[in-house]
């Protein structure tokens, strides 16, 4: 079994015992979803940790974009249970990359690959993003390629 699931499974048990409810909510939903990715598709399989990392990522994801949508509908008390939510979350995934390692990262995928200008965009995030899996979004990943393919 995936350490991560053990981990997150006694995670749950410590926080309805301490009677936390968002803690057990949000570990409920990651556990759940897990649960839903492993028997989905053709056959019943185990997830990994970079599988049930990347599930986690997805989950904080959601969660941030949805606390922004809520404050956007001025639904503050929904937006603070989202970002309460992702707090949960983010204490499963592993420490974010810095501007200087990621900076790093894409300039030795950029070496590593020989390209050049924007056009080469694609081939630079196929090799930096599984390098950079759960610590720096796609978003942030891109904004630093552009910025070197251009640069």
């Amino acid at each position: 079994m995936a350490e991560y699931k053990d981990r997150l499974k006694a995670d749950l048990t410590a926080a309805m015992k301490a009677r936390d409810d968002v803690r057990t909510r949000t570990l409920r939903m990651v556990l759940t979803a897990i649960s839903t990715e492993e028997v989905a598709g053709e056959a019943v399989r185990e997830l990994t940790d970079e599988e049930v990392v990347r599930l986690i990522t997805r989950e904080a994801k959601k969660r941030r974009e949805a606390a922004e949508a809520f404050e956007a509908g001025g639904r503050a008390d929904q937006a603070a249970a989202e970002r309460a939510e992702g707090e949960v979350l983010a204490e499963y995934l592993p420490e974010p990359l810095s501007d200087d390692e990621l900076r790093d990262l894409v300039a030795a995928a950029i070496a590593e690959t020989g390209a050049e200008g924007p056009k080469a965009m694609g081939q630079v995030m196929k090799t930096v993003t599984p390098r950079a899996a759960g610590r720096a979004d796609g978003k942030r990943i891109s904004a630093e390629v552009k910025r070197q393919l251009t640069g």
